[in-house]
């Protein structure tokens, strides 16, 4: 090649090469200005941080819900829901099981929230039924969310070893926020919302947005109506008609994003329950019901409004007869078909009455009820993911409701359950996680549900409050009831303290300190322990309320919850006085083998000066003795030294047991009666 050819080459390459940096420059220069953007917003603290969690503030080892995650979902910030603040360990224990709940308003108890949520008597029953495990249940539940949180969320919980995860979402997919009918919307193709809100974590973003929403109002266009609460300032569009293009959109984007939610945890292997969804379909009008065309099909209002005029006058015959007939004309009226159920259930035919019930919910143009279709979605992706669980709490409210059709005696409002109905919940969720072994298999110790509706703390002012919250939902939009706070009636402290925590915001620690004062100063102990038990329910990993209530419970005589209390308090903060509080109650329980751990930790962290060596040779040697009577339980005079080595110690109620089982076999025992003769004397004086 000649010299010029290669000159020639050369020039040519270095063209190219220049306008190839220059390509490169045209990119990589303005991603550089914005990544330093990014950087100097960042290190001035510019917007907020979305991620899921944060330190907590009292302990560095442990995190807790991040209350601004929200405010990526919500278009108008300051309508943003905050949730609970349940904190759990960074590092993991190796004792603990680890289990995050997601979901809505239903998720998290509404309308009672604290220990009214399902997630409460769940946490309860787990702690009761497997006292030495440690159960971290943290609910990342939100009122006015759906399931783009949800799966916002999901997508930062696979990271923190999580040994199950529990979700009930769906009925606030229209208008919870970024929903397909909701104010707080970014369009309606949900991979398009959820890179949008991938994008939002950016502070740059933040700016952006921010900058926007000040021009917005600025002009006096903000997406928000003054003077409305969230329920309504939630909603852009009321009317969604049945198999509209708006409602196969808020359809679509449910199925999809809980089609990605179920994949993530499937791919990561981690145990997912989710449960369909109930509502009220007995005792709650349709909120919409469309009307015909008057022009087309001008028979339906005649017959509707004759079959609606014998209704009222209980000529069930004649509206049966009207209603069908108005039905024949127009069969997607949501309240024909709701008193068309009316009619069956008066009538004893429950089949059809739920049908039409089903049916009537379907056709409400007001959304705030999933329609059936939402639990056909559930199934049919439950069952596509292995490890993925369907929690079935629609068939067991069912069970539990009259005729098998949902109404009052389970829900609150239109989809709320009431007390009863969250411990169902619970119930449904216990047995799965048990049934795929997040949890040790089933024993005798198990905590029967039929228990737990007896023995779980329940609070006066709780209950009320979520009476006095429900009320004063009926009497806004959309049930616009005027009198419905008329029934509030302030007749007692508790009454008094629910009004304060509802109405008047009152913190809702500062509303159970007042409570548990009153009870105490009144003596009323169970009530005052109630309290305690509340609180320790919402503080999980504070050993002085464990500590608080088994002294209460001491005071009531009530050995098995002051082993209980005291243990808890002991595994999170171990020390000398609880241990000597276990070991002692556990003798007088006649339970030897389980004082042994406690006893040791005494000796080996004794600050007394006492000689507990003593203690220790007489239980070892009650534990030995007990094995030999097992052995051969003839040998009378094994008994007779059992309640010797008890009687030593100075523990008058086990050695009395024992020396009354020995007079039965043997009445001229001296040992034994020496020590029955000591026990009465000290019950007399």
């Amino acid at each position: 090649m000649s010299k010029k050819a290669i000159a020639s080459a050369s020039k040519g390459a270095s063209k190219k090469r220049i306008i190839l940096f220059k390509g490169i420059s045209i990119i990589l220069v303005p991603l550089l200005i914005l990544f330093l953007l990014e950087l100097f917003l960042r290190l001035f603290n510019y917007g907020n941080s979305y991620s899921l969690f944060i330190e907590y503030k009292g302990d560095k080892d442990y995190l807790v819900f991040n209350p601004d995650a929200s405010k990526k979902f919500f278009t108008e910030e300051q309508i943003a829901t905050k949730g609970n603040s349940e904190i759990f360990k960074k590092k993991k224990d190796s004792n603990t099981i680890r289990i995050f709940v997601l979901g809505e308003s239903t998720t998290i108890g509404y309308p009672y929230f604290h220990n009214g949520s399902f997630h409460r008597w769940l946490q309860y029953r787990l702690t009761h039924t497997y006292p030495d495990k440690n159960f971290e249940i943290i609910n990342l539940s939100l009122t006015a969310v759906n399931s783009y949180t949800v799966l916002g969320f999901a997508k930062e919980v696979v990271n923190y070893e999580p040994d199950a995860v529990l979700i009930y979402t769906g009925h606030n997919e229209f208008y919870g926020a970024m929903g397909a009918a909701s104010t707080q919307n970014l369009g309606s193709n949900p991979h398009l919302i959820n890179f949008i809100l991938g994008l939002r974590n950016l502070r740059l973003a933040q700016l952006i947005i921010n900058i926007y929403e000040g021009l917005k109002k600025s002009f006096g266009t903000t997406g928000l109506q003054p003077g409305g609460d969230r329920m309504q300032l939630m909603v852009a569009k009321q009317e969604i008609p049945y198999h509209s293009d708006l409602y196969e959109k808020g359809a679509t984007q449910f199925r999809d994003n809980m089609d990605q939610l179920m994949n993530l945890f499937s791919n990561r292997h981690i145990p997912l329950f989710v449960s369909n969804l109930v509502s009220n379909e007995k005792d709650l009008k349709p909120f919409i019901s469309f009307k015909p065309d008057s022009i087309k099909l001008p028979g339906f209002k005649t017959a509707f409004d004759i079959g609606l005029k014998a209704f009222e006058n209980n000529d069930l015959n004649s509206a049966d007869t009207w209603f069908k007939k108005a039905d024949e004309i127009y069969s997607s009226s949501a309240l024909c078909n709701y008193y068309l159920g009316e009619l069956a259930y008066k009538q004893s035919d429950f089949v059809n009455a739920k049908k039409y019930f089903l049916k009537a919910k379907d056709l409400d143009g007001l959304r705030f009820r999933a329609p059936e279709k939402f639990n056909e979605i559930l199934a049919t992706l439950c069952g596509k993911y292995p490890n993925t669980h369907l929690v079935d709490t629609r068939a067991a409210f069912e069970n539990d409701a009259d005729h098998h059709i949902i109404g009052d005696e389970l829900t609150v409002d239109h989809v709320h359950p009431d007390l009863r109905g969250y411990a169902i919940m619970s119930d449904v969720f216990y047995e799965a996680i048990e049934k795929y072994q997040v949890v040790p298999a089933a024993n005798e110790s198990d905590m029967t549900f039929k228990t737990l509706l007896q023995k779980k703390p329940q609070n006066l002012v709780d209950s009320l409050a979520g009476v006095y919250r429900v009320l004063n939902l009926k009497k806004r939009w959309p049930y616009n009831d005027p009198h419905a706070t008329d029934a509030i009636k302030i007749e007692s402290k508790e009454a008094t303290l629910a009004y304060k925590l509802v109405f008047q915001n009152i913190k809702w620690d500062n509303i159970m300190d007042e409570l548990y004062e009153y009870y105490l100063n009144n003596h009323e102990l169970l009530k005052a322990r109630n309290v305690l038990e509340n609180l320790s329910l919402e503080y999980p990993m504070d050993p002085g309320l464990y500590e608080r209530i088994a002294m209460l419970s001491g005071e009531m005589n009530d050995t098995e919850n002051v082993i209980f209390n005291f243990r808890k308090s002991f595994n999170l903060a171990p020390s000398f006085n609880k241990a000597r509080y276990l070991f002692v109650s556990y003798l007088k329980m006649d339970k030897p083998q389980e004082a042994m751990p406690f006893i040791d930790y005494a000796i080996s962290n004794n600050s007394s000066g006492f000689d507990l060596s003593p203690i220790k040779n007489n239980t070892e040697q009650i534990i030995q003795l007990q094995q030999q009577y097992l052995r051969d339980t003839t040998n009378v005079p094994v008994l007779s030294q059992i309640a010797n080595s008890y009687s030593g110690m100075g523990n008058k109620e086990a050695a009395a047991k024992y020396a009354a089982k020995t007079l039965k076999s043997d009445p001229e025992n001296k040992v034994a009666l020496l020590i029955i003769g000591q026990s009465k004397s000290a019950s007399n004086k």
